[in-house]
């Protein structure tokens, strides 16, 4: 894991919603995170979760 991953708080709060909602997406399948640990917690690449939200427009 590199430092440019962010754990979904985080990731959420550098897009501008909660982290629920992005927790949300996820499940729904609607953005998908760089990486899933052993534990099941996301890791999120910001400007790849930045595009797939463009992308999904």
């Amino acid at each position: 894991m590199t430092d440019r991953l962010l754990p979904t708080a985080d990731a959420a709060k550098a897009i501008g919603v909660d982290r629920r909602t992005l927790q949300r997406w996820w499940k729904a399948g609607d953005v998908t995170p760089e990486v899933v640990t052993p534990g099941g917690h996301a890791r999120w690449d910001v400007d790849d979760l930045k595009r797939q939200l463009r992308d999904r427009r």
